[in-house]
Order: structure tokens, then C-alpha cells, then sequence
């Protein structure tokens, strides 16, 4: 069989004994003739294929028959030509942490994987950067790092970029840059017609595309702001609590670290909750973390009234702004980062500060479902991100989809891992 390209294209074989078994798609010939030679084509029954397409969560995950590896934007643009052209339902791939479970129905069509469009580059003035769309928020943070820059990206590293971005973003230098989106200057998106259109801040798109832009196009790339590396140091302040202690440390979450949403821009507050049966066998523990910026250590100001609480362990650790991931376990070696056939459900919920009785109540539904040594949910976390809201409050509300801006930015969520 000829297959154009043929000496660049990856293509998995037996397409024709493949076809006869699939829902109508489109012919990868077809999309090799029209796609650039760095295009990669991947069908079902190839270990390509699996490894593209399996996701972080396995819980109401879409399925795809079809794997396509763009190797130019233009690229994206013309899949999503051909399959509006054909009506084959399409999805771009970009990450891990897409957990949403109305994915689950696609039940035939075509995975974009952005994986091959993955590059940052900054500009001769040093003011910005332009990001292609598959790049991750490590492969961000390292290569700004190395020019002396920055700019707010995701916290965990082995998501993309735009992933969470496009739906506002929240990040470690939220406290004064505002969210990721809000770091949007132009971007080059792939509409669902195929049209390959730059927009900015004068578009009519624009406005949607910060805070709601999963819904109106597949992102190919994207220009920035980004700032000086002002400040290198950062600590953290790790302290271990029996469930005991719920209220107590909350309370003194809301009285020393929030204080009525003005957490400084340079303070962060994550807990976890997880089993550790050798400690405390009633329950989960929690691991409250302090983050600081600027400094070597996390400031007494901040973490004497947790230590005041009696705490069975403290460990302050400091480093720099790319240690953060690892201190709070979701580097790219980090469970939380691994595509290990678990269902990872979240549900977000934005607080202004901690409800202490409902803490104490989640707390105990989630000892309940967890602790038994029989429980498929042994392994279990709960996570709390308490991020500085200075910076996004400081941005028009108008200028942008996402709607939270006037709210805490606390994530609450709840993994099988």
C-alpha cells in the first residue's frame, strides 16, 4: 500500500482490516495527503495509540478511535477541517488532569494530540513570551527560569499550560499577577469550522476565551506577559495533624493565613488529608503546608499558631520557586501526575475561607469511606488549595469569563489514587 509521506509519517497499520469495525471516521490517508510531513498518525491495536490516548482519569473518559499528532498549527486546523467537513467528532489531548465526565460522550472520533507542539519562546524585549499549545507548565517555569523570568503557570508540572488557563488558572504567583489568563496578550486558535484565527483583547472572542475558552476552540498557541525573576528564595512549613484537630487548624487557617481574603500575595496555604494508619488509625491525618516567597524560612508570624496546636510533625524545607511541586507532591514523579487507570473525580468548590463545621463533617464522611482496611478508597485524598486572591481581585471582573473573582480561590477536591 502507498501511503503519501510516507518516508515521514508514522502511520499504525491494517487500516483497512481496522476500518470495517469502526464508526464512520476519516480515512488517515486523507489527513496524511492534507497534514503537514511531521504529522503523526496513530490507529487502534498500536502502543502509539495507547499511549496517546489513555487519560489521567479513568472515569467517564471519551473514547477515540482515531489518533492524530499535529506537528504544525496549521496541522490542527486542518483535522478540524476534515472532520467538520465529515461530521466525525473530534478532541484535542493536551496533559493530564482532565477529569470532566461529560467527555465520556464521545464515544467514537478523533484525538488531537498536541504533544508535538510543545516550545517556549520569549521575545527580544523581554516582556513577553509566545507558548505553543501542547507545552506543559514545567517545560514554562524551566525555560523562563533559565532567562531569568516568569509568569503564573499551573502548580502541578506535568500539566499543560493552557489546560488550566483556559479556564482562568490558578498558580503560585496568582497573589500578583492575577490568574494565567489574565497573562493573555494574543493567541492563535483553531475554530470548530477549521478557520485558524488570531485574536486578542479587540476581538469578540476574547472575553470567552479567559475563563471559558475549552468551549470555543482548540488553542495552538499563545503570547504572555511575563515578568523579572525578582525573587529566587521560597520555603515551606509542613505540619502533620491527627484528625483531632480539624476545627482547630482551620480556624487558625482563617485567623492567620486568609484573614478575611487578604492572604498576602507572597503566602499560600494546601492541606491534604490522607490515611496513615500507623498514626492515627481513626481517620485521616492532615498535612497542613505554609508557602512563602522571598524568604528561607516560612515566617513565625505564620506558623506558631499552627505550631501552638500540637502538631506530631513540622519539617521546614527551603529552596526555590521550582521545588514548590515537589514539597507539595505533584511533580512530574509525583502520584498525582501519573496516568495509573484510576478514577480521579474533583469537584471544585470556591470558598472565602473555611466553614470549620463543615470541615469537620466532610472530615468525618471521608474517614467513614476511607479508613476501613477493606475500602477501595484505602488510598484515598482530599486536597485544599488556599492560593492569595490580591492579584486576581485586582483585575476587572468584566474583562474576562471567569467568574470567581470576588471568591477565595479554594479548590476542594477529592482523588482515588
Amino acid at each position: 500500500m502507498q501511503w503519501p509521506k510516507a518516508s515521514t509519517l508514522v502511520v499504525a497499520a491494517l487500516w483497512a482490516l481496522g476500518a470495517s469495525c469502526l464508526p464512520s471516521t476519516i480515512d488517515p490517508r486523507l489527513l496524511a495527503a492534507r497534514c503537514s510531513n511531521t504529522t503523526k498518525i496513530y490507529l487502534q491495536g498500536s502502543s502509539q495509540f495507547n499511549e496517546t490516548s489513555e487519560r489521567w482519569s479513568v472515569l467517564g473518559a471519551p473514547k477515540v478511535n482515531l489518533v492524530v499528532v499535529p506537528g504544525t498549527e496549521n496541522d490542527v486546523a486542518e483535522i478540524v477541517r476534515l472532520a467538520d467537513r465529515y461530521n466525525v467528532p473530534f478532541l484535542a489531548y493536551n496533559g493530564v488532569h482532565g477529569s470532566i465526565t461529560t467527555l465520556d460522550k464521545m464515544d467514537y472520533g478523533i484525538e488531537i494530540y498536541l504533544g508535538q507542539l510543545s516550545g517556549v519562546e520569549i521575545a527580544s524585549d523581554g516582556k513577553t513570551a509566545t507558548i505553543s499549545g501542547g507545552t506543559n507548565s514545567k517545560v514554562v517555569t524551566d525555560t523562563l527560569w533559565a532567562a531569568g523570568k516568569q509568569t503564573v503557570t499551573g502548580t502541578c508540572e506535568c500539566v499543560s499550560y493552557l489546560g488550566p488557563a483556559l479556564g482562568g488558572g490558578h498558580g503560585w504567583l496568582q497573589g500578583r499577577h492575577g490568574l494565567i489568563a489574565d497573562q493573555f496578550l494574543s493567541m492563535n486558535v483553531v475554530l470548530a469550522n477549521g478557520t485558524l484565527a488570531t485574536i486578542d483583547a479587540q476581538s469578540d472572542l476574547w472575553w470567552a476565551m479567559k475563563g471559558a475558552g475549552h468551549n470555543f476552540g482548540i488553542v495552538t498557541s499563545v503570547t504572555v506577559k511575563i515578568y523579572p525573576l525578582e525573587q529566587t528564595n521560597w520555603a515551606i512549613e509542613t505540619l502533620m495533624f491527627t484528625g483531632d484537630k480539624v476545627e482547630a487548624v482551620y480556624q487558625a487557617a482563617n485567623d492567620h493565613l486568609l484573614k478575611n481574603g487578604t492572604q498576602p500575595a507572597d503566602l499560600h496555604n494546601w492541606s491534604y488529608w490522607f490515611n496513615l494508619p500507623d498514626v492515627d488509625p481513626n481517620g485521616p491525618v492532615i498535612a497542613m503546608y505554609i508557602i512563602q516567597e522571598g524568604v528561607t524560612a516560612v515566617s513565625p508570624a505564620y506558623t506558631q499558631p499552627f505550631r501552638a496546636l500540637g502538631p506530631f510533625s513540622t519539617t521546614p524545607q527551603s529552596g526555590t520557586y521550582r521545588d514548590l511541586a515537589g514539597w507539595v507532591g505533584i511533580s512530574l514523579a509525583s502520584p498525582p501526575c501519573q496516568k495509573a487507570g484510576l478514577a480521579n473525580p474533583r469537584f471544585p468548590i470556591y470558598l472565602a475561607r473555611y466553614n470549620t463545621t463543615a470541615q469537620r463533617q466532610v472530615y468525618d464522611l471521608f474517614a467513614s469511606a476511607t479508613t476501613a482496611p477493606s475500602s477501595p478508597f484505602l488510598d484515598s485524598l482530599f486536597m485544599f488549595e488556599g492560593y492569595s486572591t490580591l492579584g486576581v481581585a485586582a483585575v476587572d471582573a468584566a474583562s474576562s469569563a471567569f467568574a470567581y473573582r470576588g471568591i477565595g480561590c479554594w479548590w476542594r477536591r477529592c482523588c482515588r489514587m
